[in-house]
């Protein structure tokens, strides 16, 4: 029996990672990125817009600089990763050359998604290429990524992008058949989760292994919470499985569905939970809590006891409690300097307005 989706599917996003696209001596793994693109062209034939998130970068690089282990300095990491992504390139280019195809490099920061402007520019620039048929080869930029605007991994970084492309499916094609359970040596891949539990992350946590990629499966389920959040369903899946892709689009009962959720975030709530990152965090008092969580209140300024990072007005900034537990993240209306020059808190001017808050429960 084939899985149903949701919706009809017209535009995907995939996300390739380095396990699958490197070998162990960090060379191109040809026939697999062949039959990927393969893939991708065939589906474009079918009607679909296809968004291609690739890692690979760094560890290419390092193959092509003949390097045995991962620098820790940053600097050189980034130079190891601009080489890496011209390899990365060079073979994506040759590869759809062969069917007639056309990719283009894009290259992003969280800062093209925390910033408002950046977010609509890069939005419209993916909206023109996927008019013209070109097939977007997105990945990090290492070469200037700092700790600050860092994704962490690329799996992140495809939830969301397939968020802000209102895309109708994420696949993310790794090393592992899917999210695994394993009972008395047994290993039970699940065919659909409907809701990320506790229990579910447990799961996840051990099944990690010692790979290329960077993201585990933990990582992988932070993704797929941006993702069905913004009501897209995702998959993850063996990127070696043979004709993965034409088979998960023909509704193939392959890897693991996580189905979209119900209840939809709105835009700007999901820009604030995830696109932007927090520049700062609010402590704020017992009474503030309670009013947060079960009130569902604007957070004021006599509520804040302490605060910490470096911010100013319109920021993402978290709030906790005195048990340093996330309670919510919103826009705030202070700046550090603002805060810091407060004389008097009679006012009760709100630091964060109910409409510009979303409260940890929802994440």
């Amino acid at each position: 029996m084939y899985r149903k989706f949701p919706r009809e599917i017209k535009r995907v996003v995939i996300k390739v990672g380095s396990s699958v696209i490197a070998t162990y001596k960090m060379k191109p793994k040809i026939t697999h990125l062949r039959s990927l693109v393969a893939q991708i062209c065939a589906a474009q034939k079918n009607g679909m817009e296809v968004i291609l998130v690739s890692s690979g970068a760094i560890v290419l690089g390092m193959g092509e600089l003949k390097q045995k282990t991962r620098s820790l300095d940053l600097a050189q990491l980034q130079a190891t990763a601009a080489v890496g992504q011209t390899v990365l390139m060079n073979t994506y280019n040759a590869l759809f050359k062969k069917h007639k195809g056309c990719c283009a490099q894009v290259l992003l920061t969280w800062d093209d998604f925390n910033d408002r402007s950046r977010f609509n520019n890069a939005s419209n620039a993916f909206a023109a290429m996927l008019d013209m048929g070109i097939v977007p080869v997105v990945n990090e930029n290492d070469t200037i990524s700092t700790e600050e605007i860092k994704f962490g991994d690329n799996d992140r970084l495809s939830a969301m992008l397939a968020s802000m492309m209102k895309a109708d499916l994420l696949v993310i094609l790794s090393d592992v058949e899917g999210l695994y359970d394993l009972k008395n040596g047994e290993k039970k891949v699940f065919e659909e989760i409907k809701e990320i539990t506790q229990d579910i992350q447990e799961i996840a946590g051990g099944t990690a292994k010692k790979q290329i990629s960077k993201g585990g499966m933990t990582a992988k389920l932070e993704a797929i919470k941006i993702a069905t959040k913004a009501n897209t369903p995702c998959i993850i899946a063996h990127g070696e499985t043979e004709n993965v892709l034409e088979r998960i689009l023909k509704g193939e009962r392959i890897g693991t569905l996580f189905i979209e959720r119900e209840e939809k975030f709105l835009a700007r709530k999901h820009w604030i939970s995830f696109g932007a990152k927090p520049k700062g965090i609010l402590i704020v008092d017992d009474g503030a809590k309670v009013a947060l969580l079960k009130g569902g209140k604007s957070l004021l300024l006599p509520g804040i006891v302490s605060w910490s990072g470096h911010f100013q007005k319109h920021d993402i900034v978290i709030v906790q409690d005195n048990e340093k537990q996330e309670i919510a993240r919103g826009i705030t209306n202070y700046s550090t300097a603002d805060l810091e020059n407060v004389q008097d808190k009679k006012g009760k001017p709100e630091v964060i307005h109910v409409d510009n808050m979303v409260f940890s429960e929802r994440f």
